[in-house]
């Protein structure tokens, strides 16, 4: 017998608002994708192993990704949502993170080294802004490539199953803000686990130095890839360095959020303009989408800042968070 379990993520710094899709509509419009992932599992299979031979491994990861990315777009279709990209990178962390997983037999958000899943996307080189999933299944019945594959089909749509108010693996799933996805897939033994990370790419970034000394201020210089958006905000968050946590710790189910609190920055006002408070705002930016944030270090202790870039249409819309960025202090 299988059995699954799905860890819940924090995501109350976004508010985003999705359109209820009922349960049976999704199941109309997804069981023709869900077929042919099976259909196209088994012939790209055919030309490795046979179908039912063989154990489940990494040359397997490629065409597994690419079954997932199908079902997570015939969801966002369903739902009158945008299609999403597959993204190396985020497909990298992922797995090292499934990895981790699997061979400390835990589930969770932190890795074995004390990470978050935003300080292990930061400091592998990305920059967007992102949403974790994680799922795990234990004693499969087999660990051929096509039947590991129909295990993390079902891990993936009991997730997307969620209804609310626990439906924050849905929700990630279904980001209208999201552009591009990743997937991780680590197998020890008869258990797995699955790692989903949803990215939002809005912006690029200059390069930049990752890691800073106390009471210094960096210069973060980018520009926004669409016209239609301005950096509506800049949040500066703190966090001490992390430590590895013991493993019963890690064992133990929670969610994760960046800090309560935190620095908000805003983009200066245009001569002779100020603010109501009467302060002119705290980073250059242009209508042609570039900009300039100066993010203080000013904290005496050492730790990460997480740097977060929330932009908007105006005057319509909502804000989102568009990119963020780690920096360590030592």
């Amino acid at each position: 017998m299988t059995g699954f379990k799905v860890m819940s993520q924090n995501t109350s710094v976004v508010n985003i608002k999705e359109s209820a899709i009922a349960r049976r509509s999704f199941l109309k419009a997804a069981a023709p994708c869900l077929l042919f992932a099976m259909g196209s599992g088994a012939s790209i299979l055919k030309s490795q192993v046979l179908a039912e031979r063989g154990e489940f491994g990494d040359s397997d990861l490629g065409w597994v990704r690419d079954q997932l990315l199908e079902l997570v777009n015939s969801e966002r279709a369903a739902a009158g949502l945008s299609q999403l990209q597959l993204d190396d990178l985020a497909s990298s962390v992922a797995n090292k993170h499934a990895y981790d997983m699997a061979q400390a037999k835990f589930m969770g958000h932190w890795g074995s080294d004390g990470r978050k899943p935003y300080q292990r996307y930061s400091f592998a080189g990305g920059i967007d802004a992102m949403q974790e999933n994680v799922s795990s299944a234990y004693n499969i019945a087999s660990i051929t490539p096509l039947r590991v594959f129909t295990d993390l089909r079902d891990m993936h749509v009991k997730m997307h199953s969620e209804t609310p108010p626990n439906d924050g693996h849905r929700r990630a799933m279904l980001g209208p803000q999201h552009t591009h996805a990743g997937f991780g897939v680590a197998r020890e033994g008869h258990n797995l686990r699955l790692t989903e990370l949803y990215l939002s790419r809005y912006l690029e970034l200059s390069p930049f130095a990752q890691q800073a000394k106390q009471k210094t201020t960096l210069s973060l210089k980018g520009k926004l890839l669409s016209s239609k958006y301005a950096l509506h905000e800049v949040d500066i968050f703190h966090e001490p360095l992390p430590s590895a946590p013991d493993i019963a710790w890690l064992r133990t189910p929670r969610s994760y959020s960046l800090p309560e609190e935190f620095v908000p920055l805003r983009p200066k006002t245009p001569f002779p303009t100020t603010y109501t408070d009467g302060s002119k705002g705290d980073y250059e930016w242009s209508r042609s989408g570039t900009f300039r944030v100066p993010v203080k270090l000013s904290k005496d202790a050492p730790g990460i800042y997480t740097v977060l870039f929330w932009i908007k249409r105006f005057p319509e819309d909502t804000k989102f968070p568009a990119a963020q960025v780690c920096i360590r202090v030592d």
